[in-house]
């Protein structure tokens, strides 16, 4: 099927609800970890210290949103029904059947638990199946190494690494590793992950 431009979409799990990112999430986000520094240490700029300095992050991410560049999201934990993170797609590129998932970050308390696992097979999901998407690449720091490991866990196939791709916010370069899936790659990877959850949990999008 030809690829489709992703819309705002609620995709339910066992374990979290990923739902359109607004406004109304901010207090529940800055209490997960949006005002810790090991949480922002790889997000582009030092961790806000007030819910007024998280929410300029949230109106960034939101604006992004509406002029198209992103399609963001809201992870939220259904055991507790707050928001614990935030996620997008972006660098969407229709005619070419390619997205991105990245822009993303949990509190630390869900850090190697079910939240990002979950997270990721809601949206990979959707991407493959819904919006009829051919690859999926994701992106992270060469020195963060968690990153990296929970992406390699995911199934996605490690590309390379752009050299000084980006200016930290202590001005020192990243290099950037780049991973990615592909749609004939995704049903493999797809049994690997439910697994990891439930093998007898299937995600839902509503």
């Amino acid at each position: 099927m030809p690829a489709t431009t992703p819309l705002p979409v609620t995709l339910t799990g066992r374990h979290v609800r990923v739902e359109p990112l607004a406004p109304d999430h901010l207090d529940d986000l800055f209490a997960a970890g949006g005002h810790d520094e090991e949480v922002w240490r790889w997000q582009g700029g030092p961790a806000p210290r007030t819910p007024e300095e998280l929410g300029e992050k949230l109106a960034d991410v939101l604006e992004k949103g509406r002029q198209g560049e992103y399609a963001p999201f809201a992870v939220v934990h259904r055991a507790s029904g707050r928001a614990v993170g935030w996620t997008a797609y972006l660098d969407i590129d229709v005619s070419n059947e390619r997205l991105e998932i990245g822009s993303t970050w949990y509190g630390r308390a869900h850090w190697r638990s079910a939240v990002n696992t979950e997270t990721k097979l809601l949206l990979l999901t959707h991407a493959f199946e819904e919006l009829g998407m051919g690859r999926v690449q994701l992106k992270t720091d060469h020195l963060n190494e968690r990153s990296q490991a929970a992406i390699a866990r995911l199934g996605a196939r490690r590309e390379g690494v752009l050299r000084r791709h980006r200016r930290r916010p202590d001005g020192t370069w990243r290099d950037t590793v780049y991973f990615s899936l592909l749609a004939d790659e995704w049903p493999e990877a797809k049994a690997r992950l439910a697994a990891r959850l439930d093998p007898a949990s299937e995600p839902s999008s509503v």
